[in-house]
């Protein structure tokens, strides 16, 4: 399913992507002293792909969510998009620019992050790092002194810098990556799992940061997460890639419209209710204590709702829809059934 969602989005195209696929070729490992030997001549394999045949556009400006489950193939993109890779067959051009060409230019233009893999050195402080960073891309001294200084206070970690980055706690050093990564004013930034084991205040801060920063610089921004809170906040499109293959592109607000069938209507009673009296009404239901949750098809909700709350002693009512994450992880379930997965190594 493809939808490209957004009027004018090719003519301001800043990534094109036609037919991407990254096949990888992995070794199987035998069991028991005489196939280990028999490996040594001839070792057996298979081919799996990380993406097939991936096509999206996204535009200037734009801030998409890249979700899927683990092994969907979301790094693989990415990887492919900074030029880490280069695909097995496809295309895809990012600020008009191959990008496994490497071309300077390109690389001056675009930054990535990876939640997982620190571009900081480990034994030094980050001022150190950022000094480095102002060499490797040439940045003018009062150019990079307005910028750090600028992204050091819009994080509050103006105290860090002088630290060994070894001393700082996970979220620090997110933030720390973040104004490293953002020295040299990229156009294009890809996130790969920023938030991944940060805490609620830590994540909190990333999200305010980022939705500052791209309005202000109206920067391109793709980033892949498992934390439906990081979509919500920060995104208003959403890409689920599943098994290598695009199975929604559009809006969240049209994920919930197309994937959901139903809305839940929680209502808190005076008193614990009977299950019977619910269960006659045929809908799932679930009661804890006083609080009573029903899934009602949304065509019925106009209908049913006034009969469900005669004759009962009802403190408060809210209907809301399926939320964003139960919906994701059954698309994920549905589009992964069964799908092959990328050993780490073979993706690394």
């Amino acid at each position: 399913m493809h939808n490209s969602n957004g009027e004018g989005r090719a003519a301001a195209a800043v990534i094109e992507v036609e037919g991407l696929t990254k096949s990888y070729r992995v070794f199987d490992k035998p069991e028991g002293l005489a196939a280990s030997v028999k490996s040594l001549f001839h070792r057996p394999s298979r081919t799996v792909e990380a993406l097939k045949g991936v096509s999206l556009t996204v535009g200037r400006g734009e801030f998409v969510a890249l979700l899927g489950p683990n092994g969907a193939g979301k790094t693989t993109f990415l990887k492919l998009l900074s030029g880490i890779i280069t695909p097995t067959r496809g295309t895809a051009r990012v600020l008009g620019h191959v990008p496994w060409e490497r071309a300077d230019d390109f690389r001056r233009r675009f930054a990535l992050v990876m939640g997982q893999k620190n571009q900081l050195w480990w034994d030094l402080p980050a001022a150190e790092s950022f000094r480095l960073h102002r060499e490797i891309y040439r940045i003018e001294p009062g150019r990079f002194e307005r910028t750090r200084d600028e992204l050091v206070d819009l994080l509050g970690v103006r105290k860090l810098v002088l630290q060994p980055v070894r001393d700082l706690s996970l979220g620090e050093r997110m933030k720390l990556e973040l104004v490293a990564a953002l020295l040299h004013e990229p156009e294009v930034l890809f996130l790969d799992e920023p938030t991944i084991g940060l805490d609620v205040v830590a994540q909190h801060a990333l999200h305010q940061f980022l939705a500052h920063i791209q309005v202000e610089r109206r920067m391109t921004i793709v980033l892949t997460t498992h934390y439906m809170k990081d979509v919500a906040a920060l995104c208003r499109r959403a890409i689920v890639i599943t098994d290598g293959s695009i199975l929604y592109d559009g809006s969240l607000d049209q994920i919930v419209d197309r994937f959901t069938t139903h809305k839940i209507v929680t209502l808190d009673l005076d008193d614990t209710p009977d299950q019977a009296d619910f269960a006659r009404l045929g809908f799932p239901c679930e009661i804890r204590g006083p609080q009573v949750t029903l899934r009602i098809d949304r065509q019925r909700i106009a209908d049913v709702l006034p009969e469900i709350l005669r004759g009962r002693q009802v403190r408060d009512v809210s209907v809301e829809d399926v939320p964003l994450e139960e919906i994701v992880a059954e698309l994920f379930r549905s589009g992964a059934a069964g799908a092959a997965r990328v050993p780490e190594e073979a993706r690394a």
